[in-house]
């Protein structure tokens, strides 16, 4: 598990590494000039300059350090500033910054065997140093190969569209907020063994496949044609039936039941008729 450490200020190290140096630089001097104790005395300043030198670090913002004891995790630093370890411990710097992925638009197969295009964005981030940094070998690339195994498993689960399924709960096309939910569900669950954060992930290209495009438009087309046709029939009947009641309240005309249905069947040519009715007018009586 990820162990947060709390190292001492490096301040005062700091000050130390530039007092051995100067004592470094001093005896070294004065060692040309008189003895060889000096020079002795020089080098290891150096030596001592250059080991706590490396006990230094510095954290930027939103940045980590896992630090390791000769093979051991110690902890992870998060803070941020100037800040002083043992010179033996070794240290990977982290980021804890997010990230966006831009997956690759993949070809897949939707649920219902028809090849798509699906593309999608993904906000993520470090959450667990430890899982991060030992638990896989390079997180980024585990981030990228699980994306994309998470985005065809969605697509093979749900349809594209109900045309084919019209008992589908959710489609990919028509989900919005709920297929974006169960996508960030799926890159939770296979990301969180390596620590990743899955912050939001949305969808951002979805369409089919350029081999059955052509096909699925006109299909979506007639799909629309034969709902619209279904809704200007029933609007026409309501008309018929409307204006027939209307005639025969007010007494305008008297209709037997053959002028009833040639009125009827002329109705419905003009109201459901794509161009526009050319009238013809009756100068005669009604029964010529």
């Amino acid at each position: 598990m990820e162990k947060v450490l709390k190292p001492m200020s490096g301040y005062l190290a700091l000050v130390f590494c530039l007092v051995l140096f100067a004592g470094a630089v001093y005896f070294f001097i004065s060692g040309v000039e008189q003895s060889i104790t000096f020079v002795i005395l020089a080098m290891l300043c150096f030596l001592l300059f250059c080991f706590f030198l490396k006990g230094l670090m510095i954290i930027q913002p939103n940045h980590s350090r896992v630090l390791n004891f000769f093979g051991k995790y110690v902890g992870t630093v998060k803070d941020n500033g100037l800040f002083f370890i043992n010179p033996l411990y070794s240290s990977q710097k982290m980021s804890l910054r997010s990230e966006n992925l831009q997956g690759q638009t993949l070809k897949v197969n939707d649920k219902m065997g028809n090849p798509i295009e699906i593309a999608v964005v993904i906000v993520w981030k470090v959450g667990d140093t430890y899982k991060a940094a030992f638990d896989v070998e390079r997180y980024s690339d585990f981030v990228r190969m699980q994306s994309e195994a998470a985005v065809r498993h969605l697509a093979m689960s749900f349809p594209y569209d109900n045309l084919e399924d019209d008992h589908a709960p959710i489609t990919l096309r028509e989900g919005g907020d709920k297929i974006n939910s169960i996508l960030e569900q799926e890159l939770t669950d296979r990301l969180s063994k390596a620590g990743i954060v899955i912050q939001e992930a949305r969808i951002s290209h979805l369409a089919y496949a350029s081999e059955i495009a052509g096909a699925m438009l006109q299909r979506q087309q007639a799909t629309a044609i034969v709902a619209a046709r279904t809704k200007i029939v029933e609007g026409a009947v309501g008309m018929v039936d409307l204006a027939l009641k209307k005639l025969s309240e007010e007494n305008i005309v008297e209709l037997d039941d053959e002028r009833k249905a040639a009125m009827v069947s002329n109705l419905m040519v003009v109201l459901c008729g794509e161009k526009a009715a050319q009238p013809v007018l009756n100068a005669g009586t009604l029964y010529n």
